[in-house]
């Protein structure tokens, strides 16, 4: 029952309500009336206390639905008072001056530091945290896991060259080109003892491009082979990809790149799906490995080159030529060119290579003139 009286003083108000006292999930039916002397709003109800929140503290939660008014007291978000009757919610309207004010926050200097060691947390496990796990992820990933998700990575990587919507890039099937790819790939492999299951692909287009993915997965672009003058050219940057291959470069880069939601999803063993191999086609294309993974890698194919009898200062001639014609800004160029040792690694390549040897010849003319076309007939 609401009473109003008239008279020179604030009118006298009563109501009802429900009141939550935010410990336990069942309303209670309580009486609500304003104290004038104090100006509160008093909250009486059986089996508690009564309470006592100051007019000018009761503020309404929005966007809650439905007809009914629901107060809390700013700075006690936990209990709520639910008003339903129209002449209680009038009364309460008129009465409490910052009804509609958003509560003011308490402890602003601690939430401010709380925000900031929690930015700070997310930093340091973006640049450490993930990249360690990552890391030491990566030794122990299940080689059905990894060959998954190189296989996948490789198809995404079809598909994001498709202009058409319908046809993913093509992998280069010639069957004369074939069987010159793979001895080069038998000469380097059986000179370093690599007995890993590999699969060596071709795809149908112009960038002068080569990568390695997780599972074994080496990758050239048809750009890399017509561009080259040499079937050595072509074989020392087989074995610069087998160095990164062997090292399992592929499958660190692919966790960091794909960071927590990859390190998440390895661990519910989703090992080709989803969000982390959509983050992974364009870092693995990049190949954006650090300097000591590159120079490994380079050492890997200098004494791989070696030990088949070939010449380990070709990826030096094919890099300096590829540079002289294209400049720093193309495919593979890009990549390896611009990195701060590139010097030195053309260097190392050419001091790698001894004088006065007789090498071997890795293919024929007629198989070289076969890997060229490799690309001539696709399915």
């Amino acid at each position: 029952m609401t009473v109003i009286r008239v008279g020179t003083q604030a009118p006298r108000f009563e109501g009802t309500a429900l009141f939550y006292d935010g410990d336990v999930p069942i309303p209670r039916a309580t009486r609500i009336s304003i104290d004038e002397a104090a100006d509160t709003l008093v909250i009486e109800a059986e089996e508690i206390a009564p309470r006592s929140w100051p007019l000018t503290d009761v503020r309404q939660l929005r966007d809650r639905g439905g007809d009914d008014m629901v107060l809390m007291q700013a700075g006690d978000p936990l209990p709520r008072l639910l008003v339903s009757g129209a002449e209680e919610k009038r009364i309460i309207r008129a009465r409490a001056p910052n009804l509609d004010r958003s509560p003011k926050i308490k402890g602003k200097r601690k939430l401010f530091f709380l925000a900031i060691a929690a930015i700070g947390s997310v930093v340091l496990m973006i640049l450490f945290l993930v990249p360690l796990i990552a890391d030491g992820l990566a030794d122990y990933l299940p080689p059905e896991g990894e060959r998954a998700l190189g296989e996948a990575t490789l198809e995404q990587v079809r598909s994001a060259f498709d202009t058409t919507g319908f046809l993913p890039l093509a992998v280069c099937e010639n069957a004369e080109g074939r069987a010159a790819l793979a001895k080069i790939e038998t000469r380097i492999t059986e000179a370093v003892g690599y007995e890993d299951e590999l699969t060596l692909s071709v795809l149908d287009h112009e960038m002068v491009n080569a990568f390695a993915l997780p599972g074994g997965y080496i990758v050239f672009f048809r750009g890399l082979i017509e561009d080259a003058e040499s079937p050595d050219e072509i074989a020392a940057v087989f074995a610069h990809e087998l160095g990164h291959v062997d090292a399992r470069d592929p499958t660190r880069i692919a966790l960091r790149s794909a960071g927590s939601i990859g390190l998440l999803g390895l661990l519910f063993g989703d090992f080709a799906g989803g969000a982390m191999v959509l983050f992974l086609v364009e870092r693995i294309i990049q190949a954006d490995y650090t300097q000591e993974a590159e120079a490994a890698a380079d050492a890997y194919a200098h004494a791989a080159m070696n030990a088949a009898n070939l010449r380990p200062d070709a990826m030096a001639d094919f890099f300096e030529r590829l540079r002289e014609e294209y400049g720093d800004e193309e495919g593979i160029v890009a990549h390896f060119l611009s990195h701060p040792a590139m010097g030195d690694r053309i260097d190392a390549a050419r001091q790698a290579t001894p004088d006065e040897v007789e090498f071997d010849a890795v293919l024929t003319e007629d198989e070289f003139a076969a890997l060229k076309s490799i690309c001539d007939y696709t399915y």
